[in-house]
């Protein structure tokens, strides 16, 4: 089953340009962490594969408050792709983690764009933020 890829228009005036910067980039997007995720739970996880030069929690936009996504950067771009097929669906704080090839983090990408200032997932999700998180 072939994934759509996300074009993150605020970054990328194409999903040509996004595409590029995926063939050379070193970095993860980590989805559906618990707010309560720390920069140094996602470093020592990550930490297993490889040295990571970065790590950035994802914020509310409004409060700056964790809302359970962030971004992995690692020194080589070999250890972003054996983290993608050996730490995706691995549990990091009580939840199972998503773990994707991300074109390179920028500034501004860390807040979420969700309507509520968190992910716009969870702004979608019936009753709100799932209460596991």
């Amino acid at each position: 089953e072939e994934k759509k890829l996300y074009w993150d228009r605020s970054h990328y005036d194409s999903p040509e340009s996004q595409m590029k910067a995926l063939a050379k980039s070193s970095t993860l997007y980590i989805g559906n962490m618990a707010f309560s995720t720390r920069s140094h739970n996602v470093l020592s996880h990550f930490s297993q594969i490889g040295p990571v030069r970065k790590v950035v929690m994802g914020q509310d936009r409004f409060t700056h408050t964790p809302c359970g996504f962030g971004f992995v950067e690692y020194v080589h771009r070999e250890d972003a792709l054996l983290s993608i097929s050996n730490l995706s669906s691995t549990k990091l704080d009580g939840r199972i983690i998503r773990v994707e090839l991300d074109a390179g983090f920028q500034s501004g990408r860390q807040f979420g764009r969700g309507k509520s200032g968190g992910q716009v997932r969870d702004d979608k999700r019936k009753g709100g933020i799932d209460p596991e998180r």
